[in-house]
Parts: structure tokens; C-alpha cells; sequence
């Protein structure tokens, strides 16, 4: 596995390039956000770890260059930021999971294999990729979404990727918890708001007043159900 972490404290890089040796992950380290887009650009990766504050380019305005250039890699951003409306921004510009300064290097660790198998595991067999439901029409080899025919562009790959596993399970309530093990690929550590945070974009995105699709389950989770409406909740 080959990742690029853009960090300009070296500390932090130290201390991830320790536990890289020891998981057989090569890294190679950027401590400016130019000079760091500037490399993602001219290799491959597996993945892509970028702090939120940094010199020359902040990794909220790389994650939203990248997603631009339609290369799809997992990227977790690194931040001290842990207010929701901060969650939102990275999330929208398309990180695909944030890890909150100070952390846990055992938690990156889980954090990386997660979202990097998810992306392996997305070769699915051509028509296990297809979804259709009275409303939805959702493509997972071509990652395209459909809401009543009208595309839905703006998704980012997280955002597609719990779109598609609650579609792919209608009436069917999840825990936070289930969501965060089956759409992120981890275990719960604690983060609930990821759900919540993503839940709350995808309503914005494909939701109408009058046609809500993602429901709160209240003290359990959430569920996809095209069939109930507003006034029904």
C-alpha cells in the first residue's frame, strides 16, 4: 500500500510513518499543501491523509481540487477542528473520513484499511452494481444516482457509498454503530456524528419537502423508506 500524507507537523509525521514500518505501508511525506497536490498529481496511490490547516494550500481546498479532477482515492483528513459545521465542509468537499487531532495511532491505522478496502471492494459483478426502486435509479460500477430521472451530481463517495447500502435495504433500520462498521468499514469509536453529518447531506441532496427518503428512527438509527411521507413521520 503506497499513501501520501500531506501534514505539516512533523511530529505527527513521525508518529505516522512508525506505524507505517510496522504495517509494510510506504509513505511518502508533504508538509505543504501546494507541493502536496502537486505530488498527488504525479504518482499513484492507495490513499491520501491531508491536514486541514496547512502552508500554501489547506487540504479542504486539495480534497475539493482532487474530487474536481474526478481521481478517485480514499482521503482522511486530519483536523483539530471538531464542530459539525467544520465535519460538513471536509465531508462535502470530499473527504471520505476525518480523524480529530489528538488521536490515536491505532485509530488511523483502522481508519486507512477501512476506507481502502472499501474502494477495492468496489468491482462488483455488472448488474450486482444496479439498483431500481420507484424513485431511485442507482448505478454503483459508474457511481451515478437518478432521483425521479433527474441526476444527482453532487454526492461525495461516502455520501454515494451509505446512499447505496440503505437503498440496497429499504424499510430496514441500522444503528449508527451498524452504519459506521458496514458503509465505513470500522468499528465504533465514538464518532455517531459521521452518521449523523452524512445522513443530514444526503437529505438536503435528494430530499423534497413533501418526499422525505432517509428516516429517523428515534433511539435506534435510520432507515431508507420511499413509501412513507411527510406527514406519516
Amino acid at each position: 500500500m503506497k499513501i501520501l500524507v500531506i501534514e505539516d507537523n512533523k511530529s505527527v509525521c513521525s508518529m505516522i510513518e512508525m506505524f507505517f514500518a510496522k504495517e509494510g505501508i510506504e509513505g511518502e511525506f508533504v508538509n505543504d499543501g501546494v507541493q502536496g497536490y502537486n505530488r498527488f498529481k504525479s504518482g499513484t496511490w492507495d490513499a491520501l491523509i491531508v491536514d486541514w490547516m496547512l502552508p500554501g494550500m489547506d487540504g479542504v481546498t486539495i480534497c475539493r481540487k482532487i474530487r474536481e479532477e474526478k481521481f478517485a482515492v480514499p482521503i482522511i483528513m486530519l483536523t483539530a477542528k471538531d464542530s459539525e459545521s467544520d465535519q460538513v465542509l471536509g465531508l462535502e468537499m470530499g473527504a471520505d473520513d476525518y480523524v480529530t487531532k489528538p488521536f490515536s495511532p491505532l485509530t488511523l491505522m483502522a481508519r486507512i484499511k477501512a476506507v481502502t478496502r472499501r474502494f477495492q471492494n468496489q468491482a462488483p459483478k455488472e448488474m450486482e452494481g444496479l439498483l431500481q426502486t420507484e424513485h431511485f435509479n442507482v448505478n454503483r460500477i459508474t457511481r451515478e444516482v437518478f432521483v425521479d430521472g433527474t441526476p444527482v451530481t453532487n454526492l461525495t463517495p461516502k455520501e454515494f457509498d451509505l446512499l447505496y447500502y440503505l437503498v440496497e435495504h429499504p424499510k430496514q433500520v441500522f444503528s449508527r454503530e451498524q452504519l459506521l462498521e458496514r458503509v465505513w468499514g470500522y468499528q465504533f469509536y465514538g464518532d455517531e456524528r459521521t452518521v449523523d453529518v452524512h445522513i443530514k447531506r444526503l437529505r438536503k441532496k435528494v430530499e423534497t419537502a413533501s418526499q422525505p427518503f432517509f428516516h429517523t428512527v428515534w433511539g435506534v438509527g435510520y432507515k431508507f423508506d420511499e413509501s412513507s411521507k411527510a406527514d406519516e413521520i
